[in-house]
């Protein structure tokens, strides 16, 4: 215990630092944030971080760097008492101190324990999108305000303070979530959002609080957004991003490519048009044929998934967008990043599953605490099979390793969470079977391209 106190202690001493550093570079950051990266190289007497800390100087100091661009836009486009918030919770609390509290639970109870939760507060939406799992639930199942706190309770004396939304619509529930962000003060959180529910209220409820950010999600441009999504939605988007940008609030996209719209998604015009828009970061996914409803000819190619892996590395070297791809990023977190090793998910029934395109559970946070879902033989399943492939651009589970899932489930008992038509998990598989056969050589030619630490190692 003693131990224990004097490691808690430390990290709160390096948050003061932080903290200190961040006020002094926030005074004027084209200034000061330079001289503590020059201060940081002369300090590095093993040169453990020299190199890194050198490259970065020296790309902040161009102004024509698109990172430099990026950084400096966070103080000239976002509201100054979001960033200092933001910072605050996620990178002090989330990883200085967060992670430290995380990697004693995981030696405590020999399990994984996750940087951030993924949940649903509801199934319900207000849209009905083509091959979404969402639409075909409707609105049958909801999380109290009670559970959903009492996640976040438990998940931050575990170290995690990064909660994310999604759905269902989670802002269908925006006054419930607005009352989390206030109660939960010291936490950062995301939403996964449609973005038509945002209007004027809700936007200046978000800039009060402080703490929540939107993914708002586009299919491309009009044609292919309201194509999915339904006639106007595309509209309806393009004007909440105006008044988060008036209002100065941080916002990011989600993008789904299918093998209708990878080519606009992976276009420099979009990118472009959503940087312009006031967009600071993207997620990307891939279409996954989940549920009933599922339209297995909207899974891309692996021309168009190698389209994107190529676009998206070409953009961070050009674009002043932090970009994060789910599944070709493999190779920067060491393949998978669900059952807990990272994130997991929450649905709006309580089941606590792997991953939010993972619809199967052997735990319910009605009758489980997160430690016991953590312990549990599926998420233990998870730990022990990870990465699922020595190839880091073939991580899933599903779509790039069908069979692993499937030994999973059936060999844990585990059960499907789809409250309207249960589906097997070889059922699920097999229809990412044709997908997963042909990623496999480009992914393999894609990894031979350059040398890289193998599986398993320190990326």
């Amino acid at each position: 215990m003693k131990g224990c106190k004097k490691m808690d202690m430390s990290a709160k001493l390096k948050s003061m630092g932080v903290k200190t550093v961040y006020s002094y570079i926030n005074r004027d950051p084209k200034s000061n944030l330079p001289k503590v990266l020059e201060w940081l190289e002369k300090q590095d007497d093993n040169n453990s971080v020299a190199s890194q800390v050198k490259t970065v100087r020296s790309a902040i100091t161009d102004p024509d760097n698109n990172w430099s661009q990026l950084l400096y836009s966070l103080w000239t486009d976002i509201d100054d008492e979001q960033r200092k918030k933001l910072f605050t919770n996620a990178i002090i609390n989330g990883t200085m101190i967060g992670l430290q509290i995380q990697n004693e639970t995981k030696i405590k109870y020999d399990c994984n324990v996750p940087w951030a939760i993924l949940m649903d507060p509801t199934s319900a939406c207000n849209l009905h999108c083509i091959g979404c799992w969402a639409a075909e639930y409707g609105n049958k199942m909801n999380l109290s305000f009670e559970q959903l706190d009492n996640i976040i309770s438990q998940g931050k004396k575990h170290g995690t303070y990064v909660y994310i939304y999604s759905g269902g619509e989670p802002l269908v529930r925006k006054k419930d979530i607005i009352r989390l962000c206030e109660k939960h003060h010291d936490c950062a959180f995301l939403a996964f959002t449609n973005g038509t529910l945002i209007d004027d209220e809700f936007a200046d409820e978000m800039l009060r609080v402080g703490n929540i950010v939107p993914a708002i999600s586009v299919e491309g441009f009009e044609e292919a957004t309201d194509y999915r999504r339904g006639e106007g939605t595309y509209q309806s988007v393009i004007s909440a991003m105006k008044r988060l940008k008036e209002r100065k609030l941080l916002f990011g996209i989600s993008c789904c490519y299918t093998s209708k719209n990878s080519e606009v998604i992976g276009s420099e015009e979009y990118f472009d048009a959503m940087i312009n828009m006031g967009a600071k970061f993207a997620w990307l996914f891939t279409y996954m044929p989940i549920g009933a409803d599922a339209v297995p000819e909207l899974l891309a190619t692996a021309e168009q998934r190698e389209f994107m892996y190529r676009q998206i590395r070409k953009f961070r070297e050009e674009k002043p967008i932090f970009t994060m791809d789910f599944w070709n990023d493999g190779e920067y977190v060491n393949g998978c990043i669900a059952g807990g090793r990272s994130y997991l998910h929450i649905n709006a029934n309580g089941d606590i599953e792997p991953c939010a395109f993972v619809h199967y559970s052997d735990s319910n946070i009605k009758d489980k605490t997160l430690i016991e879902a953590y312990k549990s033989p599926l998420f233990q399943a998870y730990r022990a099979n990870q990465p699922f492939n020595s190839n880091l651009l073939r991580p899933c589970p599903v779509l790039d390793n069908p069979g692993r899932l499937t030994e999973m489930v059936e060999d844990t008992n585990a059960h499907s969470t789809d409250i309207a038509c249960p589906e097997k998990a070889s059922d699920y598989c097999n229809k990412c079977v044709e997908a997963a056969e042909k990623w496999a050589p480009v992914a393999d030619r894609l990894w031979n391209e350059h040398p890289r630490i193998k599986a398993g190692g320190k990326n």
